[in-house]
Formats: structure tokens, C-alpha cells, sequence
């Protein structure tokens, strides 16, 4: 296997242990260490994946902000590019953290005991802690450097 089989493998198996199909982190790996866009055709030939499979894992890559579609002049198909990095991933895991705090906060109102309003605080805590660190280390790694 070659190394980057090797890498293309290892995000797919990341990006899997976060809920998403395999391909899709494979086909993300891809587009990290190639130099040029991809078409569609280039990246299932390259991955032995087929075109729906392909179509598919760009579809979630792009709603992720992950990857990016490009229109080709004169042409209906699309080549794609990686987009950002893996920052686009924390930053939608984040957004969909506070929709939860947000649920969570109304549950609480339905708790009717303390015991239960203590588990909901609890929870919505973890969470808010996890998006406020989250940002932090990711505004700390947009700095310029100094």
C-alpha cells in the first residue's frame, strides 16, 4: 500500500469514527494531497469507488465545507476541490453542539424534578464547554504568527 492509500485510508477511518461513511473520508483524504482539482470520474477511478458512492461523499463533503464544486466551462460536470480543513468539520460540529443546548434548554422546563434539571444542567454544560474550548483553540490557531 502506498502512503497515500495509507493517508487516504486513515481519514476515511477518522472521518468514520465521526459518523460519516468511509468513502466520504476517503474521498476527503484524496482531495488534501492532490495538487489539482478532481473530477468525479478521476476520484472513483482512484479510490475504485463507484460514481454514485463518489456523487454521494461529495455531496456531504461540500454540505460540510469540506470540499468545493467547480464548474467546468462548456461542460455539465464538475471537478472538486478540497476546501479549508478539517476547522470546517469542528466548526459545523460546534453549530449543531449549540442547536443541542438549545433543545436541551427546553427540556428543562418539562423536568420536574431536581434530579432531572440537575442531569439537563449537566449535560448542556459539557456541551457549552466543549463548543467555548473548540472556538477557543481554533481562534488561537488563526492567529498570525508572531
Amino acid at each position: 500500500m502506498s502512503e497515500t492509500d495509507s493517508f487516504v485510508t486513515a481519514v476515511g477511518d477518522l472521518l468514520a469514527s465521526w459518523n460519516l461513511p468511509h468513502a466520504t473520508g476517503r474521498v476527503y483524504g484524496l482531495l488534501l494531497v492532490t495538487d489539482e482539482p478532481l473530477s468525479l470520474d478521476a476520484i472513483g477511478a482512484e479510490l475504485r469507488l463507484s460514481k454514485g458512492a463518489v456523487s454521494t461523499a461529495v455531496r456531504q463533503l461540500v454540505s460540510w465545507g469540506l470540499a468545493r464544486t467547480i464548474p467546468r466551462p462548456g461542460s455539465r460536470r464538475l471537478v472538486v476541490e478540497a476546501a479549508g480543513g478539517i476547522e470546517s468539520l469542528l466548526e459545523a460540529s460546534h453549530a449543531r453542539a449549540r442547536t443541542l443546548i438549545g433543545t436541551l434548554r427546553q427540556g428543562r422546563e418539562l423536568a420536574r424534578s431536581p434530579a432531572t434539571r440537575e442531569r439537563l444542567d449537566s449535560v448542556v454544560g459539557l456541551f457549552e464547554s466543549y463548543v467555548a474550548v473548540g472556538e477557543d483553540m481554533l481562534a488561537r490557531h488563526r492567529e498570525p504568527p508572531s
